[in-house]
């Protein structure tokens, strides 16, 4: 995976269980992944550990030029 969305932080489906520590819960979240699936399984993940905002992006291709910094809102 290519990219990095400013103020973004990385971490891999196997880590996500250490994150819960520090992680956020009231903080709103869009998980990401190269295809959607594993991005799907953090979403629930954070879900079953009480997190209320956390929203499957899917795939990384996906967010267009968000990547690039471009704004996320259709005017």
């Amino acid at each position: 995976m290519q990219g990095h969305i400013e103020g973004s932080l990385n971490v891999p489906l196997d880590e996500i269980n250490k994150a819960i520590s520090w992680l956020l819960k009231d903080v709103p979240t869009i998980v990401v992944c190269a295809s959607g699936m594993r991005s799907g399984a953090a979403q629930k993940i954070l879900e079953a550990n009480g997190f209320k905002k956390i929203y499957n992006g899917g795939a990384w291709d996906s967010l267009g030029n968000i990547k690039a910094g471009g704004c996320p809102v259709n005017h």
